[in-house]
């Protein structure tokens, strides 16, 4: 049996207080008793709920427990993605594939937008993320390997995603929502047809006025994009 992952929980806890299960201002069960009910790990338990309280729904006071909250401030967030617990929260089974790295000048529109001069190499990485197998996630990405402290010498053994996420902070970033239709080695690699429609984030990061990546995500068909309002 595959076991729950934390966005389902995440979400049958805010369908409980939307439907009033869990009343403004009330206690909610421990974060032990819910594992128990839910049938998940405490730590899958404690990420749904962290989830909840940062986006305002939950109030998580220490020795006091866990209430819905009185007044939920109402607020769109978005953190950068670890694509790993992204998948296992989905309850799947995750696993990725580097398909390119080498050092190569970034294309003219990456390196005006990095004010990277022309010319100059980075870090390309192509990789594959899977869900059960299946294509998820195909992220082809460029590294500024002068500001990376300590860099693997190996991104097959973790992806540069969850890499960057937990050992690189950034100053400031953007970052680019469309539907795009897919190029011919997203078709390939994704398993499908040319020119057909994909959920595309483009994303870049600086770390003081250095940048740190530019990386595009092609997401297979089906994805969806949730946050907490």
């Amino acid at each position: 049996m595959t076991a729950i992952g934390w966005e389902l929980i995440r979400a049958e806890v805010l369908r409980r207080i939307r439907a009033r299960e869990w009343l403004p201002g009330a206690g909610i069960p421990n974060e032990e008793q819910l594992a128990r009910e839910f049938g998940c790990a405490r730590a899958t338990m404690n990420r749904a709920l962290r989830e909840l309280a940062a986006a305002g729904v939950l109030e998580r006071r220490r020795k006091a427990g866990t209430r819905v909250a009185l007044h939920p401030v109402r607020k769109a967030s978005f953190d950068i993605p670890v694509t790993r617990a992204e998948i296992e929260g989905r309850g799947q089974r995750y696993s990725f594939e580097v398909l390119r790295e080498d050092l190569a000048p970034p294309p003219p529109g990456i390196a005006a937008r990095l004010k990277w001069p022309p010319g100059a190499p980075l870090l390309h990485l192509s990789t594959l993320h899977r869900a059960d197998g299946a294509p998820f996630l195909y992220e082809d990405r460029w590294l500024n390997l002068s500001v990376l402290p300590d860099i693997p010498r190996d991104f097959r053994q973790v992806s540069a995603n969850e890499w960057l996420v937990w050992n690189m902070p950034y100053s400031y970033g953007d970052i680019c929502f469309s539907a795009e239709p897919a190029t011919d080695v997203e078709a390939r690699v994704l398993g499908v047809a040319p020119g057909a429609a994909l959920f595309v984030t483009e994303r870049m990061t600086w770390v003081a006025e250095a940048p740190i990546t530019s990386v595009r995500l092609a997401y297979a068909p089906g994805f969806r994009l949730q946050t907490v309002l």
